[in-house]
C-alpha cells in the first residue's frame, strides 16, 4: 500500500481555525487528522500541505518510521512549531487510515484501552458573560448541571494574548486586578461546591512575583492545579517556582512543550504534577502516548490540552483510553455548531455525564465531511473580536 495524497483544510473554529487533513492510498484506504494551532494558522495550514507532500508514496502502516523520518528531516527548520504541527496531524491520520485497515479503534493500536469513559473538564464555559463574580458563578453553575466535575479558567482575564496591547509590558496586575482575579474564583469555587476540580490558567502571563503570589492567595481555594506559571524556556525557572509556590498546589504544564525531548527536563527537574500535552502540536497521538509512559516513570498524571477541533478531541481520548496516568481530558464547553457537522459521527452523542464515551468504531470512528468543512472556510484577515488567525 502507498500513500497517493494528502488534502488539507482551512476550517473555521471558535476561537481559531482548525487544520484539517485528510491521507488517501491507492487501495481506497484514507485516514483523517488534525495539526491544528495558532496564531499563524496560515503557516500551518502551508507546512501541513508540503510535510504531506513528503509522504506520498510511502508506506503508510510504517508509522513510526514516517514519523521518525520527517522528525529527522525537518530538524534543520527546527523541532518545534509548524512543521511539528503538520507531523502531528500526519501522525493522527496514519493511526486513524491503519485502524481503519485493521478493523479495530486506535486505541487498540495504542496498546488497548484502560477506559472508554474519558474524563472530562470544561474550558470555555464562561464566554456568555462578564469578567465579574456573578457571571462567572452563574455560567459556572451551567456547568456543573451539565455533568462536568472539572471546570478551567483563567480569572486574569488574559482574552488578548498579543504583546503590548491589553497586557502589562512587565506582566504584572495591579492589586484591584489581583483582588479581581482570587473574587471571580473565589465565587467559582462557592458556586460550583467542594467537589467540582477548579484549575487555574495563567497562559504564563504573569512575571515571577504576581504568578507565585497569586498562587499562593489562590491555593486557599483547593485549586486543582495552577497551569503554566511560567513559559516553556526554563525548566529551571519553573523549578524555582515549584520551590516557592505552596506545595498543595499541583503544577499543570506542557501545552507548549513538544515531544517527549522537550518534556525530558521538566521531569528530571520534577517541576510539575501533571503534564498536558497537546495532540496537534506535540507529534500526534504516537508521540503522546510515549511522553504519557515517560512522565509515568515520574508519577506524572496526563491531563491533555484541548482546545482544538473535533479530530483532536477523539484523538486524545484514545490516547487518554490507553495509559494508566489520566487525570482529565480538556474540553470546549461552548463551541461552533458546526464541529459536528465537520464529521460523521457527531461528538455532542458521544459526551454525557462529563466524560466522552469512546466508540468501538475503527481508526478514531470518524470521517471528514468536505462539503461541511467548505462552508466554514478559515478566517484569513479582518478576524472578528476574540478571534486568532
Amino acid at each position: 500500500m502507498k500513500i497517493t495524497d494528502v488534502k488539507v483544510w482551512l476550517v473555521q473554529g471558535i476561537k481559531y481555525n482548525w487544520t484539517l487533513l485528510k491521507i488517501y492510498t491507492d487501495e481506497g484506504y484514507t485516514g483523517v487528522g488534525e495539526a491544528t494551532n495558532w496564531p499563524g494558522s496560515p503557516i500551518v495550514y502551508e507546512a501541513a500541505k508540503h510535510i504531506g507532500s513528503r509522504i506520498i508514496g510511502l508506506d503508510p502502516m510504517k508509522t513510526d518510521f514516517i514519523w521518525t523520518k520527517l522528525y529527522r528531516d525537518l530538524n534543520w527548520v527546527g523541532p518545534y512549531g509548524a512543521s511539528m504541527c503538520a507531523i502531528s496531524g500526519i501522525d493522527m491520520a496514519l493511526l486513524d487510515l491503519k485502524g481503519k485497515v485493521l478493523g479495530v479503534p486506535c486505541y487498540e493500536l495504542l496498546g488497548g484501552a484502560y477506559r472508554k469513559d474519558i474524563l472530562l473538564y470544561a474550558n470555555y464555559w464562561f464566554t456568555k458573560g462578564g469578567h465579574n463574580e456573578a457571571d462567572y458563578a452563574e455560567q459556572a453553575r451551567a456547568v456543573k448541571a451539565a455533568g462536568f466535575t472539572g471546570l478551567k479558567f483563567d480569572p486574569f482575564a488574559h482574552t488578548n494574548y498579543f504583546y503590548g496591547e491589553d497586557l502589562a509590558s512587565n506582566l504584572t496586575l495591579t492589586p484591584a486586578q489581583q483582588d479581581l482575579a482570587f473574587n471571580v474564583s473565589k465565587a467559582v469555587r462557592e458556586a460550583v461546591g467542594p467537589e467540582v476540580d477548579i484549575m487555574i490558567e495563567t497562559h504564563a502571563m504573569l512575571n515571577y512575583r504576581i504568578a507565585v503570589k497569586m498562587a499562593e492567595r489562590l491555593a486557599t481555594l483547593d485549586i486543582a492545579w495552577y497551569e503554566e506559571p511560567a513559559g516553556p524556556e526554563s525548566s529551571q525557572t519553573l523549578r524555582a517556582m515549584r520551590e516557592r509556590i505552596p506545595s498543595d498546589v499541583a503544577i499543570c504544564v506542557g501545552e507548549r512543550h513538544y515531544t517527549r525531548f522537550g518534556i525530558r527536563s521538566l521531569l528530571e527537574k520534577h517541576v510539575c504534577d501533571i503534564i498536558m500535552p497537546d495532540i496537534t502540536r506535540c507529534g500526534g497521538p504516537s508521540e503522546m502516548k510515549r511522553m504519557a509512559t515517560m512522565a509515568e516513570a515520574y508519577q506524572v498524571l496526563l491531563a491533555p490540552h484541548n482546545p482544538n477541533g473535533p479530530l483532536s478531541t477523539l484523538a486524545s481520548s484514545h490516547v487518554c483510553a490507553s495509559v494508566p496516568n489520566f487525570f482529565r481530558q480538556e474540553f470546549m464547553f461552548n463551541d461552533v455548531p458546526w464541529r459536528d457537522t465537520v464529521i460523521d459521527h457527531s461528538i455532542a452523542d458521544m459526551v454525557y455525564d462529563g466524560h466522552l464515551h469512546l466508540s468501538d468504531r475503527p481508526g478514531l470512528g470518524v470521517d471528514l465531511v468536505e462539503e461541511e468543512m467548505e462552508k466554514h472556510p478559515g478566517i484569513t484577515s479582518n478576524p472578528p473580536e476574540n478571534f486568532y488567525i
